[in-house]
């Protein structure tokens, strides 16, 4: 079972970027598939999160509008869409699979599987 993210990288303010997560084993048979972030010395924070069909997306109000999750799943894959960054973006970013209740989802502990961080950094 992993998760590998990946697309990272140095943008300006207002730039794109578009993050991905290639999921393999039992991983993508989870019942979310999530985005988190987190600064150093910071708690990581819910992102997105969207549900194994694609049908359910999810977003954290600061990014809503601004970010777009979307699943593959012939390719097991889940990406992350990201415009208008804003060096407030700026981040360690993490993939992440889980079956928590749709209220718990928000939470880093509800999800069982883990892809390392891929750094975004936003430049003013």
């Amino acid at each position: 079972v992993q998760l590998q993210a990946s697309g990272g990288g140095l943008v300006q303010a207002g730039g794109s970027l578009r993050l991905s997560c290639a999921a393999s084993g039992s991983s993508f048979s989870s019942r979310y598939m999530g985005w988190f972030r987190q600064a150093p010395g910071k708690e990581r924070e819910f992102v997105a999160a969207i549900t194994r069909f694609g049908l359910n997306t999810y977003y954290a109000d600061s990014v809503k509008g601004r970010f777009t999750i979307s699943i593959n799943k012939a390719k097991n894959a889940v990406y992350l869409q990201m415009n208008s960054l804003n060096p407030e973006d700026t981040d360690f970013y993490y993939c992440a699979a889980g079956s928590p209740v749709t209220s718990a989802m928000y939470f880093p502990s509800a999800y069982r599987y883990w892809g390392q961080g891929t750094l975004v950094t936003v430049s003013s």
